[in-house]
């Protein structure tokens, strides 16, 4: 398993054990996997970005720390939290975690997931970058409106 597979369990697993956050000191856990704090940054800022359902905040200076909460979305505004949350473009991958988390939130079911999965990909929107990007975030709008 790669180590930043591995960090980014640990750091799951902390936010699970705490209540849905946990803060964490860069250098320390740095030292506790033998790698360098770039390493830490890169798992944080690929693996626990708000389109994966995560909030992080960031201290500098003597005692800083990085705070990582979990997102809960509200009760009957869960799918428009989400609409809000899509910019204007939307890369592939990040249409399938947004879609994943709102089917382990229990906001559509298996094969509304399905459907918009297909309806996302690279192969069913053959058009160019940026536009693919553009489109699919449209389209994933529109669902979810439909949706709410």
């Amino acid at each position: 398993m790669q180590l930043s597979n591995i960090i980014e369990e640990w750091i799951k697993e902390m936010i699970q054990m705490q209540d849905g956050a946990v803060e964490l000191k860069r250098n320390e856990l740095a030292s506790q996997f033998h790698c360098v704090p770039s390493q830490i940054n890169y798992v944080i800022s690929t693996r626990f970005s708000p389109e994966r359902g995560y909030l992080v905040e960031s201290r500098r200076g003597g005692g800083g720390y990085i705070k990582i909460q979990r997102i809960l979305p509200k009760e009957g505004g869960a799918l428009m939290h989400v609409v809000n949350m899509i910019g204007e473009r939307l890369g592939e991958r990040d249409a399938q975690v947004l879609v994943q988390n709102c089917y382990d939130y229990d906001l559509i079911t298996k094969n509304e997931a399905k459907m918009m999965l297909a309806a996302l990909g690279d192969r069913t929107i053959p058009i160019q970058q940026p536009e693919r990007d553009i489109l699919r975030a449209r389209i994933l709008k529109n669902m979810l409106l439909t949706l709410s």
